[in-house]
């Protein structure tokens, strides 16, 4: 029934192993990737015409978690698996972005692949087995795919690259120092074709030599993928690419002239309105036929695309005038929303940020319900993209997963220079609003999203500035790396390279292409230009900003104090009690971790002390010796019990209570009466042993029997 292919290899300290033919045998194309015991079962199914009209490439990647997977029940009251996580999004786009350019050029035809996490050891991360899962199904498929790809993820620690590290090296990075980075690389053969990574300063020699040892890692599973695909490959679909050289030719001829003079304007929106009047004029000369080309958008396409990297690879300026090297003029002005604790506008050309940092207590962190389990997170950037931003008319709705995106890039590159939560243990949330975009607004964020923060009187440990570089490779080999690239260099370009970092090195590195792949000669370059173009930004920073600015008044004001792991049931009481007390007399928030670790929040100091002195009377254990202010609460016989210490009672005895000798305790104390007591100590049954016969009740202070000088 079954005719199973399976292959396998050593790789790392696991096992990587991929099968197919047993399951899922009505796609075009299914793998099984397993690495110890993760295991991803990749789907690739493709439509065998495309649809009429189409002029966009219509790939979609779906990357998805089952609970099942790691043997749990999803959380929540809705026990199903919903709408995609932001993890799930980010590596369905972690997917795409690879495999994307390795399709024949005109291929139109419609591919969905899916790739389900069915098993997760909690040690072998499913995101990097589920890229090649889909490589893997797609070179079997048939589909023309120029593949195969790899990945390999890549920590950094002690000085030494590790190939795959444990999924708990990666999880919270920045409270593990001795881990340094989480990169992913993808590639061919021959060629790197995406990169992304959270780093904590790492110099460019230390990044480059991360992708190189990545790309020499994956070497090994791109022959596994091509022995495998030898046994169980189907035929190749028939499809030749499109030739619209004549077509192409034509264009030339009718508008090159007028084209060109639309990009040579300076200002965005004139030139977006020219260059759309020079498509208008000549497809106004073509003909009916001409005008029917499935091709024509493409032609039209390469037309741009010529003129603008002609001119670049030849030397000329860019089509604002720059040089390869130079950044847009920057300003950043802070403070300018009077009552967000914190705010940064940051503009680079016509690319704009505005950024806003709130800060909030323990209530406002953020639960992420994993495969690996449910943690909590005190840093949260949404980054917005809406239409006017680029002077447009378009639909508003829930972030999509190009914003989820850009605002994990951001979030990279900006936690690494986050203070520890015991230093500073607020829940930080950055929003930034893209309000121009041409160009990188990712990592105008990153700058602006530093800014914003310092101004809101965050520490952190350096500002952050981001640059986005992009390519003009020929087929000659000729190239030329760009700093702070525009939209239209991005589109139609052959690289997008984002860095990110300090002064001191890269927290945050994405790169995508839309080429076959690029050489280490050209990544190299483009590290060594970002650094100059960071360093340059990083200086337009300081300009109006270098350190954390005080507190806004709007700010809520956090104190932690500790308590022993055993004090927490009697903070918090039974049913939550006491703790709900606290928070009713005080007025404060109050939030307390499995640690013993107490957060109490509020606009009011007062309250803040009021909620800390009720907490320390609780948890705190009375010193010998030392005298206290108690209340009588009840006489007997023997003494008086005496409330002296939050809720702690001790025993006055009769003999303790005067100097004098007492008929009863009476004589001297009623119940309610305020005394000043010192703590003897504790007898052989743990009471409470109290004197007050030896302070002074006025004062409290202790009375020092004076010894009479002998005389001679």
């Amino acid at each position: 029934m079954f005719n199973i292919t399976k292959k396998s290899i050593q790789w790392g300290n696991e096992t990587l192993t991929l099968e197919s033919g047993r399951i899922a045998r009505q796609a075009d194309g299914t793998v099984i990737a397993t690495l110890g015991e993760t295991s991803v079962m990749a789907n690739v199914t493709f439509n065998k015409s495309a649809k009429p009209g189409q002029d966009f490439f219509p790939l979609t990647v779906h990357y998805q978690e089952r609970t099942y997977a790691a043997g749990k029940i999803p959380g929540g009251f809705f026990k199903r698996e919903g709408r995609p996580s932001e993890k799930e999004t980010l590596t369905s786009r972690l997917i795409d972005r690879p495999i994307r350019p390795l399709f024949v050029e005109g291929f139109k035809n419609e591919v969905l692949v899916v790739c389900t996490v069915l098993s997760h050891d909690l040690v072998n991360e499913p995101d990097v087995l589920a890229m090649i899962a889909a490589s893997a199904a797609l070179t079997i498929s048939g589909v023309p795919f120029m593949g195969p790809i790899a990945a390999a993820r890549v920590g950094y620690a002690n000085g030494a690259y590790v190939l795959n590290p444990d999924c708990d090296d990666m999880v919270k990075l920045r409270d593990n120092p001795e881990q340094r980075l989480d990169l992913v690389v993808a590639g061919t053969a021959d060629a790197v074709m995406m990169v992304e990574s959270e780093a904590y300063e790492l110099t460019e020699a230390e990044m480059l030599g991360a992708v190189k040892f990545a790309h020499e890692s994956i070497q090994p599973v791109i022959d596994l993928i091509i022995d495998f695909a030898e046994d169980c490959a189907k035929e190749p679909f028939a499809f030749d690419a499109p030739d619209y050289s004549a077509l192409l030719a034509r264009l030339k001829t009718l508008g090159e002239a007028q084209m060109r003079a639309a990009f040579g304007l300076r200002d965005k929106q004139a030139r977006v309105n020219a260059i759309g009047e020079a498509r208008t004029a000549i497809k106004a000369q073509l003909t009916e036929d001409e005008l029917a080309d499935k091709n024509l958008d493409a032609a039209m396409k390469s037309l741009e695309a010529s003129i603008l990297r002609g001119d670049i690879i030849n030397g000329a300026p860019r089509i604002d005038g720059r040089d390869t090297r130079t950044i847009r003029p920057i300003t950043c002005e802070t403070s300018v929303l009077p009552r967000a604790h914190g705010s940064a506008l940051f503009t680079r050309g016509e690319t704009q940020s505005l950024c806003v940092a709130t800060l909030g207590t323990g209530d406002d962190e953020q639960f992420v319900d994993a495969l690996t389990g449910t943690f909590k997170q005190n840093f949260l950037l949404h980054y917005n993209f809406p239409p006017y931003s680029v002077g447009e008319v378009g639909r508003m709705g829930s972030p999509g997963r190009r914003e989820i995106g850009h605002g994990k890039l951001a979030w990279r590159a900006l936690q690494a220079v986050l203070p520890a939560a015991t230093d500073f243990p607020y829940t930080i949330r950055m929003v930034s609003e893209i309000t121009e975009s041409n160009g990188s607004s990712s990592m105008a964020t990153v700058c602006g999203g530093s800014l914003s923060m310092m101004d809101a009187g965050v520490p952190l440990k350096a500002p952050v500035a981001g640059v986005a570089m992009g390519l003009i490779l020929e087929d000659d080999g000729r190239f030329a790396v760009l700093t702070d690239i525009l939209g239209d260099e991005d589109h139609l370009g052959d690289m997008d390279f984002k860095v990110a970092g300090t002064t001191a090195g890269i927290t945050s590195l994405q790169m995508d292409i839309k080429v076959a792949g690029i050489t280490f000669e050209i990544m190299e370059q483009a590290l060594a230009q970002a650094k100059d173009g960071r360093l340059h930004i990083l200086g337009e920073m300081a300009k109006a900003l270098t350190s954390a600015n005080a507190f806004s008044q709007y700010a809520p004001k956090i104190e932690t104090m500790q308590i022993p792991t055993d004090k927490i049931r009697e903070v918090i009481g039974s049913g939550g009690k006491v703790i709900r007390e606290i928070v009713e007399v005080s007025g404060a928030k109050v939030d307390i971790n499995d640690d013993g670790t107490i957060k109490i929040a509020s606009n009011d100091q007062a309250a803040i002390k009021k909620a800390y002195d009720m907490i320390w009377s609780i948890v705190a254990e009375p010193e010998l010796g030392k005298v206290y202010t108690g209340t009588v609460v009840k006489i007997v016989d023997f003494g008086a019990f005496v409330n002296f210490f939050g809720k702690r009672d001790g025993l006055v005895h009769v003999s303790q209570i005067a100097s004098k000798r007492l008929n009863h305790p009476s004589d001297a104390l009623k119940e309610g009466q305020e005394v000043k007591v010192k703590l003897l100590g504790f007898d052989e049954r743990g009471k409470v042993r109290l004197a007050m016969k030896m302070v002074d009740q006025e004062t409290g202070e202790e009375i020092v029997e004076k010894k009479e000088e002998k005389t001679e």
